[in-house]
């Protein structure tokens, strides 16, 4: 109990339970904090991973229509479809 002051003792003592409970809990709640910071920052970085092999698969198919492309023009002897 608190020593004898002009506020309630169960006031003060309340008070100060409050405060020693905030005290206590503050670890794990920076550490919650820091694992959902890490948390979050690892999905950005899947997420920008995925975006950039979903470009260079776009460029990839863009490429090989572009040889198929330049292989049929080979293989018919340079004419186009007016021309045979």
């Amino acid at each position: 109990m608190a020593d004898n002051t002009p506020v309630n003792s169960q006031i003060t003592d309340a008070v100060t339970q409050t405060n020693v409970k905030v005290l206590g809990e503050a670890p794990a709640q920076a550490m919650a904090v820091l694992y959902q910071t890490l948390a979050h920052s690892v999905s950005l970085a899947m997420q920008n991973s995925m975006q950039a092999q979903g470009g260079l698969q776009q460029i990839s198919n863009a490429i090989t229509s572009t040889a198929c492309k330049q292989i049929l023009e080979i293989s018919s002897g340079g004419m186009t479809k007016s021309e045979k």
